[in-house]
C-alpha cells in the first residue's frame, strides 16, 4: 500500500535562492522535492525545430542547435524516423538539416542537453510517441492490468504512433483514457503536420509550468491533498481539475495563514538544506556519507554511534537494512541519477547479504524514476543506476 502523502507548492528561499518548490511530504517528512529558481525556465520536454550543427560519425551522434548558441546531443542510433522541417538532399542526416526534436534530458554538470527525434506527448495516464510505434506499459502494472489495457486500446490504435500506458492509468475509467488518447494523438498530428511551416529554432510545443508537470508525474495512489499558498497556482490547478475527473477527486487547498509560512509549517526549508549535506544520520546511530562525483555517486555506510558488542554481524545487518531504506529515500529526495555505488558494512553470511539486496530492491520500487539494482561486487559494493532526467537537487539550487 502506498504511503498517504500531500503535495506542497510554494515560493520560498533556500540557500539564498528564491525558488518555486514542489514537495511531496508524508507525516511531515519530505519524500521528494523539485526546486526551480524564480524566473528560470526549464526546456525539458519542449519540442523545437532544431538545425544540425555537425555530425560526428565515429560516436554515431549529431549536435543539434535548438536556440542560437544552445547545442544539444542527438543519438543517431535511435530507430525513430525524424520529422523534418527542411531536408538537404541526402539519404543521411547532414549539417544544415532542420528537424523536430524534443529535449529529453537537461544539461547535467558539463554535459549538454539531450534531444530525440522520437517525440513524446505525456498525459496523466498515457504517453503518445511519434517514432516508437509500439504499445508499451509501465513495468509497475500487473500482467492482468496490461492485458486489460491492451484490450481497451488496440481497437483505437492504427500503429502509426506509439502508446505507453503509465502507472496512473489503473486509477482511471476507460472513457477518460480514451479521451486522453484522442487528445494526445490530435496534438501530435498537429505538431508534425505544421513542422514545415515553422522557422528554425521555433518552440512548437512547450511543457506546462513546472508545478503542473510535477503534479502530472506525481503518484496519484496515496495522494490525499494538494496545498499551496499561491492564489494563481491554486486557480490553475482548479481549472485543470475540470478536465480530469479522477484528478478532481484530490482536494486542493489554498493556505492563507499570514503568521506561519507554508514552507515553515511543513519544515521544508530545513529538510531541503539537510538534503544538500553529505552526512545523513539514521535512527540507529549509524550514518551515511553521500558524495557525488563527475562519474558516479558514492554512498558510504558507517556504524557511527551505534554500538552492540554481543552479536556484531546481527548488528551490522540491522544497520545495513536501515541504510538500504535511507539510501533509497535519499536518492529520490536529492534526485540523484546515473551510477550509484553503495559501500555497506561488510557481512560475513551470504544469506545476510542477500537479505540486504532484496530489501534495497523493495525500497527503490516506490521511486517514480526507474531504479535498477545491478548486483554486489566481490568487494561487497552494491551497484545501481537511476535514470537521468532532471537535474539533481544540488544542481537545481546552484546553477
Amino acid at each position: 500500500m502506498s504511503l498517504k502523502h500531500k503535495v506542497i507548492i510554494t515560493d520560498t528561499s533556500v540557500n539564498s535562492h528564491q525558488v518555486r518548490m514542489c514537495a511531496t511530504v508524508s507525516e511531515r517528512r519530505m519524500l521528494e522535492v523539485r526546486c526551480r529558481k524564480l524566473g528560470q525556465e526549464s526546456i525539458l520536454g519542449n519540442i523545437y525545430v532544431g538545425r544540425v550543427q555537425k555530425v560526428v560519425p565515429n560516436i554515431q551522434a549529431a549536435f543539434i542547435e535548438i536556440k542560437p548558441g544552445l547545442s544539444c546531443y542527438y543519438s543517431m542510433e535511435e530507430k525513430a524516423a525524424p520529422v523534418f522541417a527542411k531536408k538537404i538532399p541526402s539519404s543521411r542526416l547532414v549539417q544544415g538539416d532542420e528537424l523536430l526534436v524534443q529535449v529529453t534530458r537537461e544539461s547535467v554538470k558539463t554535459k549538454a542537453p539531450t534531444v530525440s527525434g522520437n517525440l513524446n506527448l505525456t498525459g496523466r495516464y498515457l504517453v503518445v510517441t511519434s517514432g516508437d510505434c509500439r504499445l508499451g506499459f509501465s513495468s509497475k502494472l500487473t500482467k492482468a492490468e496490461k492485458e486489460q489495457f491492451r484490450t481497451l486500446l488496440e481497437p483505437e490504435w492504427d500503429g502509426s504512433y506509439g502508446i505507453i500506458v503509465r502507472t496512473n492509468a489503473k486509477e482511471a475509467e476507460a472513457p477518460v483514457l480514451l479521451a486522453e488518447l484522442q487528445q494526445l494523438k490530435t496534438q501530435l498530428q498537429s505538431i508534425c503536420d505544421t513542422a514545415a511551416m515553422r522557422t528554425c529554432f521555433s518552440c512548437v510545443s512547450r511543457t506546462p509550468e513546472s508545478y503542473m508537470g510535477y503534479l502530472k508525474n506525481s503518484r496519484q495512489e496515496g495522494l490525499i491533498e494538494i496545498v499551496t499558498d499561491l492564489p494563481q497556482v491554486y486557480e490553475q490547478i482548479e481549472q485543470q481539475q475540470f478536465s480530469d475527473p479522477v484528478f478532481a477527486q484530490i482536494p486542493v487547498r489554498l493556505y492563507e495563514d499570514p503568521l506561519l509560512p507554508l514552507a515553515a509549517l511543513y519544515n521544508l526549508n530545513k529538510q531541503t538544506e539537510e538534503a544538500l549535506q553529505p552526512k545523513v544520520w539514521m535512527k540507529s546511530g549509524g550514518y551515511l556519507v553521500i558524495e557525488p562525483t563527475e562519474a558516479l555517486t558514492v554512498v558510504d555506510v558507517n556504524t557511527g554511534k551505534s554500538v552492540n558488542k554481543k552479536n556484531r554481524q546481527e548488528h551490522f545487518l540491522k544497520i545495513n537494512l536501515e541504510a538500504a531504506e535511507e539510501t533509497a529515500a535519499q536518492l529520490r529526495l536529492r534526485n540523484i541519477s546515473g551510477i550509484v555505488i553503495i559501500d555497506f558494512i561488510n557481512l560475513e553470511q551470504e544469506e545476510d547479504r542477500n537479505t540486504v539486496m532484496e530489501h534495497l530492491r523493495r525500497c527503490v520500487k516506490v521511486d517514480s524514476v526507474p531504479v535498477q539494482v545491478i548486483d554486489m561486487t566481490k568487494l561487497n559494493l552494491v551497484e545501481l543506476t537511476r535514470k537521468k532526467v532532471e537535474k539533481s537537487l544540488a544542481e537545481q539550487l546552484t546553477e
